[in-house]
């Protein structure tokens, strides 16, 4: 049962089970601004061009693995359907096992908004109930100014922001440019040598 790869299911963003505890809230801003900026036609386009990795959980629940911004930005754009590819049907595990097969394969990430592990439980069981991490947010803005490669390491945003939560501090959640130039900095020094996509220290 586990090997069959499934066919494309359309299903309701509202009824996708997440596998991480929080998001960065002002990436899923900038998701739904993006998706306001198109056309109908464009919107049409987009959702049929993408669609998201999933895996069948207990109960047949629908859990995607990856794009939860996206996934939540589409819902709160109140987006009737989307496309989930399923991965693999874990439908007939206990839950206590589903999960750590999950964990197992890095599709689920237990991990609150500070960094500290939790029980399965605490997972959401909706988008919409997902935490804010500000420190993911910085990750993802570092990343996309060029402080780091996009790696495949499952997580590896989330491996960034653990370290930037240990070395900065965030006034209210801001990002102020001070702590973009800072975390920029942080970036290419040797301290994170060691994280997904780094991509070598920058010589002042």
């Amino acid at each position: 049962m586990s090997g069959v790869r499934h066919p494309l299911l359309s299903i309701a963003p509202g009824k996708l089970r997440p596998t991480q505890m929080t998001v960065g809230k002002a990436e899923v801003a900038e998701k739904r601004t993006q998706w306001e900026k198109l056309g109908k036609k464009k919107r049409k386009e987009m959702l049929a061009e993408h669609w998201f990795p999933g895996v069948l959980g207990p109960k047949n629940q629908v859990y995607i693995v990856d794009h939860h911004h996206l996934g939540l930005a589409l819902l709160e754009e109140k987006v009737k359907e989307v496309s989930v590819m399923i991965q693999r049907d874990f439908s007939w595990l206990e839950p206590a096992v589903f999960w750590k097969t999950m964990e197992f394969n890095r599709w689920a990430h237990p991990y609150n908004e500070q960094g500290v592990r939790e029980q399965y439980d605490a997972i959401p069981v909706k988008l919409i109930d997902m935490r804010d991490d500000p420190f993911r947010t910085l990750a993802a803005r570092v990343r996309n100014a060029g402080g780091y490669s996009k790696d495949a390491t499952p997580y590896s945003e989330f491996l960034w922001a653990d370290f930037y939560r240990r070395h900065m501090k965030l006034k209210d959640g801001h990002l102020m440019p001070k702590v973009m130039k800072d975390a920029m900095l942080y970036a290419h020094s040797h301290d994170t040598a060691y994280l997904p996509g780094w991509s070598g220290v920058i010589v002042q």
